[in-house]
């Protein structure tokens, strides 16, 4: 495999695939070390079929920040006049937004929904990182503090990193990546 390979291989992933492939994808990377996180970073979702796919990025969700192993911003996003904020993750109703993904999709609907955002502001941490065990390879993880949601990365390349969303209960991880700001 050459050095551009995993790239390009993220950049047709980042079109639209299956877990399946995400997930063998995912699997043939290297681990990433809890420092090599730290920096601010910018998201994009892969859409692979799940629940998650098309409701961040409309928001306005900007990526994360690592400043250091138990000083996480989880949830960043850019902000209507410029800048980005945080938003605390234990204020979002993960299993309802789980459950009624598909309608938030409706046009027009998330873009009403963005202004709320405000309301959950913080600059308070919303995870930690830690070394995890998942899939048989030990690698950094993103741990929430409120919700039971684990992102774990692997390696694209020194500045890009592919995250899968492990969420209690069953089903594929929600995938995103991860570039260095």
């Amino acid at each position: 495999m050459d050095n551009n390979e995993p790239a390009l291989r993220l950049q047709s992933l980042q079109a639209g695939t299956d877990a399946g492939t995400a997930l063998e994808y995912f699997d043939s990377l290297p681990p990433v070390q809890v420092p090599e996180l730290y920096g601010s970073w910018r998201g994009t979702e892969i859409p692979t079929g799940h629940r998650l796919d098309g409701l961040l990025e409309p928001l306005g969700w900007y990526g994360k920040r690592f400043d250091g192993a138990e000083d996480v911003f989880p949830l960043v996003f850019s902000g209507a006049g410029g800048g980005v904020f945080n938003v605390n993750p234990g204020l979002v109703p993960l299993s309802a937004v789980l459950r009624f993904g598909p309608l938030l999709r409706k046009p027009g609907l998330l873009s009403q929904v963005r202004p709320a955002l405000r309301l959950a502001r913080t600059r308070r941490v919303g995870a930690r990182l830690r070394m995890t065990e998942y899939r048989g390879v030990l690698s950094a993880a993103m741990i929430y503090d409120a919700l039971p949601v684990v992102d774990v990365f692997r390696r694209v390349d020194a500045g890009t990193v592919l995250g899968a969303m492990d969420l209690r209960g069953p089903g594929a991880p929600f995938f995103f990546a991860l570039q260095r700001d």
